[in-house]
């Protein structure tokens, strides 16, 4: 029969394992966002800039703009988690998505019809 001391300590030991397997899971997730940060930047000019945003339930959007206007969107589970990412990569992260990135964007014409959509004659949904 365990003891109250051994009883704890095997507490603290599931605990820390369960950690160091969510911390495990954690740096997979940001290695993996930092890769495709990575292949962004170098099939759009060789270069990007982005801007994180909070879109709810702890998750992160990572919009991305390379240096050829064009534009992607990433999802991070954690702010700490696209910071990371982004960082690695070499990315250059802008405080806002207005002004001078929001400038860079090149849309195409998929993108305006998809904004007009069937108001403007773009095409429809179905």
């Amino acid at each position: 029969m365990l003891g109250m001391a051994d009883t704890q300590q095997a507490e603290e030991q599931v605990e820390a394992a369960a950690g160091t397997a969510a911390d495990k899971r954690a740096g997979r997730r940001t290695a993996r966002l930092t890769k495709q940060i990575r292949a962004f930047a170098d099939s759009h000019g060789g270069s990007a800039e982005g801007q994180l945003a909070h879109i709810g339930r702890g998750r992160v959007r990572i919009a991305l703009v390379g240096a050829n206007g064009e534009w992607g969107n990433l999802v991070a589970d954690s702010f700490d988690s696209a910071k990371d990412a982004a960082t690695a990569s070499g990315i250059t992260l802008q405080d806002d998505f207005d002004g001078d990135l929001a400038a860079k964007v090149r849309t195409g014409r998929y993108e305006w019809s998809r904004m007009a959509g069937i108001q403007v004659g773009g095409p429809s949904n179905g």
